[in-house]
């Protein structure tokens, strides 16, 4: 079966993909109606799969989990962001559960990965570290790279390395939330230091700061209550479920400040814009919501400006954490591209 006709299923296009006209095609389109919601359906943090460890190049262990498809050819690859772990893409997991195989893992240093080897806490390492991912996990077939924050900064990174990756083994990208260069870094630290400490941070008192990490993440433990408050405020735009706060908080909390500290000089010098024109050979989706206070909407637009062909989804209101925030938006703009990316490799 073809990855067109497998996608047409999951396809939300405004204009209304022909699938209604037969029995395939309607059975295919109650699947992907049946998943709505089934991430609000599930506790945070509960999605799992059977676990595996991929090796980066400089020995540091990165935490897979794959969800499998049996008859998919695309797979697609989720790439989380600072201070985050895997399980931040949880409704996007959940949607796609049991539609399209998936891969989820933590980044180096976050979650249940190993801590990166000194000086290897880069954007350029990360990009690294998913070329890996792609190598030893996802194979040879085509694949969508779907990154957040961070995330996106290291698919990016890939692009710039590797560009002829970008049309061949990737058919598609989606770029949530993130930049290409020209960061604030005292905006990307604001949710997860104290607020005392957030409104004087630079390069230079955040390395002072490292010294003395188990102090910080003393007092960030002691101001909990605030740091939920924090969260709130520069995590997202609307008013959203106090759980969704709080499983944030609960990421941004088990991440240690010195790894926190030590990607803070990447986003400095991020200056990649030069180079996105790359990924302009395959579909791209920009998603941003208008009240992001770290990677602010304007990001967004440079980076769908310098990307030709690529579609731009401005969620009205939503912040930094859209993929909760607007899943149900940021999904439908997925299936919009997942679609796009099969027929692309259904044409080859």
């Amino acid at each position: 079966m073809s990855i067109k006709r497998t996608l047409l299923g999951i396809a939300a296009s405004a204009a209304g993909v022909a699938v209604a006209g037969t029995a395939v095609g309607v059975a295919r389109r109650r699947r992907v109606i049946a998943r709505r919601g089934a991430g609000d359906a599930t506790p945070f943090g509960q999605l799992r799969s059977r676990p595996i460890t991929v090796v980066a190049d400089d020995g540091v262990p990165l935490h897979v989990e794959v969800d499998e498809v049996a008859g998919s050819e695309l797979t697609v690859v989720f790439v989380h962001g600072y201070a985050l772990n895997l399980d931040c893409w949880h409704f996007q997991r959940a949607a796609y559960r049991g539609l399209v195989r998936t891969v989820f893992y933590d980044q180096r240093s976050h979650g249940r990965s190993g801590r990166s080897t000194d000086g290897h806490a880069t954007i350029e390492q990360l990009a690294r570290d998913l070329r890996r991912i792609l190598d030893e996990v996802v194979g040879e077939g085509p694949v969508v790279l779907v990154g957040h924050s961070m995330g996106g900064m290291g698919i990016v990174a890939l692009a710039e390395e590797w560009p002829e990756l970008f049309g061949d083994r990737v058919v598609g990208v989606a770029l949530v939330s993130t930049t290409a260069g020209g960061l604030d870094p005292h905006r990307m630290v604001a949710p997860y230091v104290p607020t005392a400490l957030g409104s004087t941070l630079g390069l230079r008192t955040i390395a002072t700061l490292a010294r003395g990490h188990r102090a910080v993440d003393g007092v960030r433990r002691l101001t909990r209550p605030l740091a939920t408050v924090v969260t709130d405020q520069f995590a997202f735009g609307d008013a959203v479920p106090a759980d969704y706060i709080e499983f944030v908080d609960d990421m941004l909390a088990r991440t240690p400040f010195e790894v926190i500290a030590d990607f803070f000089p990447s986003f400095g010098t991020l200056d990649k814009f030069e180079t996105v024109q790359a990924l302009g050979h395959v579909p791209v989706s920009v998603i941003c919501g208008t009240a992001d206070k770290l990677t602010s909407v304007g990001h967004s637009r440079k980076l769908q400006s310098r990307i030709p062909g690529s579609r731009l989804l401005e969620c009205e209101g939503a912040g930094h954490m859209v993929i909760l925030e607007r899943h149900e938006q940021v999904n439908a703009e997925l299936d919009q591209l997942l679609a796009a990316a099969g027929e692309r490799v259904d044409r080859r």
